[in-house]
């Protein structure tokens, strides 16, 4: 029986033993103040236009065969589970007392974060920091087996002759005093399951849901979404800068573990692809979120997709007999420069990009009567997100909201977003 059979939506009920409480992060001057001309915001967007869900929003699933992935674990070993990752963990995150004056301007000014963590400069160097998903995510208790787990994903561009990597860091946040994780290359099985390659995507998006980890795709071969395991983790053999079968093992880019595709979600040409993603459980049943990336000048379009509730698709999306998915939802937001969204009940939350004259972004709360966010400063100033948004992750047990900008990793609790959002735009006042 796997690790999540054995924990299959047991409710503990209780909280995360202090691991995002305690006091909110003392900012720097520089850090929390942004100049009037810096955070005005003038071009506010209005409230969430509900629109028909159409079939270009349709995905299709394509699951890698069984005697593939058979094949590719005979070569490379036994897999392993997400706690023999954690325990092999040798890298540490800084707490915020150790992050630079730097590092802790890029994160939110209001509300501010009540806990906070910095990535090693020398580890991430010349990688991309991505999206982020919590065993919050995979589990409705907020852990998965007995341990608290934060994944974040990074990408870098590779040369010509391997396209680029995506790795995602295991963090085990059992003790919030000490995070300290392990890297896991993201591949795809090639060759029927004798080899596989590294994904060459970047992560804007990614959910783990119950046993299955779902990222957003750019890689170039059609696929939407990209599916993986969390039982089919497996050890690399080989430390080497190579990706795949090598002389004497298995090599996964300095990465002590692999994890390979299991499938693949694709839609059709010239259909919105979904840049980031994040998971709601407050539907029925439990559902994916999307958005599509835009810059500054371009409303976006954002959707969902049910999970499936059948015992043997568990954390995959609802598909009928023929492996096609619908859209369950669909609106259309005016925010520029989206990066994430979140949705839970009514609400959906976008963090938008920082404008040419801000130095932060905006976490816009919206629904379908009007578009509120945090002031700065006590003022008509609404440029007061992190400094390079990515996308967002509720974790329900805590009722916190995490998210990274730059090599910073954050958290705080959603009602202290909605506390700190005043209502200002409606469609009743001609916005």
């Amino acid at each position: 029986m796997t690790q999540r059979g054995r924990h299959r939506r047991r409710r503990r009920g209780r909280a995360l033993r202090g691991f995002l409480a305690g006091t909110a992060l003392a900012l720097t001057a520089a850090a929390t103040m942004i100049s009037a001309s810096q955070a005005t915001v003038s071009d506010a967007p209005g409230a969430l236009k509900q629109v028909e869900v159409t079939t270009a929003l349709r995905m299709t699933e394509d699951l890698v065969p069984q005697t593939s992935l058979d094949r590719l674990s005979a070569g490379m070993g036994r897999p392993v589970g997400v706690s023999a990752v954690l325990e092999a963990g040798d890298r540490l995150l800084r707490d915020s007392a150790d992050c630079t004056a730097a590092e802790r301007g890029q994160l939110p000014v209001a509300p501010e974060p009540v806990t906070s963590y910095c990535w090693d400069a020398a580890d991430t160097l010349g990688w991309r920091p991505g999206a982020l998903t919590t065993s919050g995510d995979a589990d409705d208790d907020g852990v998965w087996g007995t341990n608290r787990v934060i994944l974040s994903g990074w990408s870098r561009a590779g040369a010509a002759a391997d396209g680029g990597f995506a790795r995602v860091a295991f963090v085990d946040a059992n003790d919030p005093d000490r995070l300290t994780y392990s890297w896991v290359l993201l591949a795809v099985p090639v060759s029927d399951g004798a080899d596989f390659r590294a994904l060459r995507s970047g992560l804007t998006g990614m959910v783990w849901y119950q046993d299955k980890l779902l990222v957003t795709a750019d890689d170039g071969d059609g696929a939407a979404l990209y599916v993986f395991d969390m039982n089919r983790i497996q050890r690399a053999s080989v430390d080497g800068d190579a990706v795949g079968r090598v002389a004497g093992g298995w090599s996964a880019h300095r990465a002590r573990f692999v994890l390979p595709a299991v499938g693949t979600y694709r839609l059709g040409a010239g259909s919105p692809r979904p840049d980031t993603i994040s998971l709601d459980r407050s539907t029925v049943p439990d559902s994916l979120v999307a958005g599509e990336s835009t810059r500054h000048g371009g409303s976006a379009r954002l959707w969902r997709y049910a999970l499936s509730s059948l015992p043997d698709r568990g954390g995959l999306l609802a598909a009928d007999m023929y492996g096609r998915v619908a859209a369950t939802e669909a609106y259309r937001t005016e925010v520029e420069g989206l990066r994430g969204v979140l949705s839970r009940d009514d609400a959906w939350y976008v963090s938008q990009a920082p404008g040419a004259d801000h130095a932060h972004g905006t976490l816009w709360r919206q629904d379908t009567e009007g578009t509120s966010a945090a002031e700065c400063d006590g003022s008509d100033q609404h440029a007061c997100w992190s400094e390079a948004p990515q996308s967002l992750s509720y974790w329900a047990a805590t009722g916190e909201v995490w998210s990274q900008s730059g090599r910073t990793l954050f958290a705080m609790p959603l009602a202290s977003v909605d506390r700190a959002a005043k209502k200002q735009w409606s469609d009743d006042d001609g916005s």
